[in-house]
């Protein structure tokens, strides 16, 4: 017997991936799709979800999603049964961010970030959850961030809505993992995408000395969808070039 790891294989699994038409969910997207999942790109980005889906081909599909509003959540899932008749992967992807000194940080930023960021995976958690316990079995994956893991100046919202998501994730790792539903958190460190193009890296003392790019996260993604984890719940997976390891503990 080969004591070599067998190379990840999804296919036969439904992924729905929010946020999904671009940035870290286009790179979850393709990852997953290429380790032989159906995938299913649920976002508001209509031209860019549409255009991704149709590059894919017929394993995959572009639904509309506000993942701020319940409706729209049912549609979803709803549209991705019609799909492919399974959702087995949930990853909860979209997000936003702003930034603000406290004194100036409004009660309209706060309450968008904590309505996408907190409320969306909550509310993605819940509409799958039915879907995973009728199969006997799902993976949640609920993408935090290292912001999750320690506080940040200027970013309260943000930092509370990810202290959020890895709390909802411990609980709800507990509550469903008599039903077979595995869930976990991811926690990426500065990744290049749109939503971070103002950070300069060389303020972060990053040990790797750079940041990551999208496929560097999206690796830790197939990991967690697939068998490879099948009994990895509850966890928090930071993927951060060893950022958060070189911050002094007191």
């Amino acid at each position: 017997m080969s004591g070599r790891p067998a190379a990840v294989d999804l296919g036969g699994r439904v992924a729905l991936v929010t946020g999904g038409a671009r940035g870290l969910g286009e790179a979850y997207a393709r990852a997953l799709h290429a380790a032989g999942a159906r995938v299913v790109i649920a976002d508001l980005l209509r031209d860019e979800g549409e255009t991704l889906a149709a590059e894919l081909g017929v394993d995959a599909c572009f639904v509309p999603l506000d993942v701020t509003d319940e409706e729209s959540w049912a549609s979803a899932v709803e549209a991705a049964l019609e799909a492919f008749g399974a959702v087995d992967v949930l990853v909860n992807n979209a997000g936003i961010a702003n930034a603000a000194p406290l004194e100036h940080y409004s009660l309209e930023k706060w309450n968008a970030v904590i309505a996408v960021n907190l409320t969306g995976v909550f509310l993605g958690c819940r509409a799958v959850v039915p879907v995973m316990k009728a199969q006997g079995s799902g993976s949640i994956i609920n993408i935090s961030s290292v912001e999750g893991m320690r506080g940040s100046p200027h970013l309260v919202g943000y930092t509370a809505s990810k202290f959020g998501v890895r709390g909802l994730s411990q609980a709800l790792a507990v509550e469903l993992g008599a039903s077979g539903i595995r869930v976990n958190s991811v926690h990426p460190g500065l990744i290049l995408t749109d939503m971070t193009t103002r950070i300069d890296p060389a303020k972060l003392d990053i040990p790797l000395g750079r940041p990551s790019v999208p496929d560097e996260v999206a690796g830790t993604i197939v990991f967690l969808a697939s068998d490879a984890s099948s009994f990895t719940s509850g966890a928090e997976f930071v993927v951060d070039g060893g950022m958060i390891a070189g911050i002094p503990h007191h």
